[in-house]
């Protein structure tokens, strides 16, 4: 289980730069990120080595942060990988909530990393079902 780091951003030009320079003064090293927008706003969602660090120091400059749980799942780099991964959550009438791809910096394994309403037990049966599921995507 990994923790994830959500920040609302502002879409206005030089915003997710001013998430980036807060993160690299305190020497946190982001592993994944991902981007979604609204008209006002965006969401910016990242795997970082020190999450509750990362959120402190967002929040001291302003930024509205959230961590939570998601899952990071080794992906076979072959062709159906991801469809076998999403074949299994089906089978097991698990919803996705949104999910984005990533890779394991020192294995340089693919991963998808997945966000559900029951992370834990998502990540129990992908495990049943044979998938790794990463501890983390920095130096393993």
């Amino acid at each position: 289980m990994l923790k994830q780091l959500a920040v609302f951003v502002e879409n206005r030009s030089g915003s997710l730069q001013k998430v980036t320079m807060a993160l690299h003064e305190k020497h946190i090293n982001i592993y994944a990120f991902a981007s979604f927008d609204t008209p006002e706003f965006g969401i910016l969602r990242m795997l970082v080595d020190r999450a509750e660090e990362a959120k402190e120091a967002l929040t001291s400059q302003g930024f509205v942060t959230k961590v939570c749980d998601v899952i990071a799942v080794e992906l076979p780099d072959e062709q159906g990988g991801l469809d076998s991964l999403l074949a299994a959550l089906y089978e097991s009438n698990i919803s996705i909530n949104y999910t984005y791809s990533s890779f394991g910096r020192m294995s340089r394994i693919p991963a998808v990393v997945i966000h559900t309403d029951e992370v834990y037990e998502t990540e129990n049966v992908l495990k049943s079902k044979g998938f790794t599921c990463m501890e983390s995507l920095g130096g393993e």
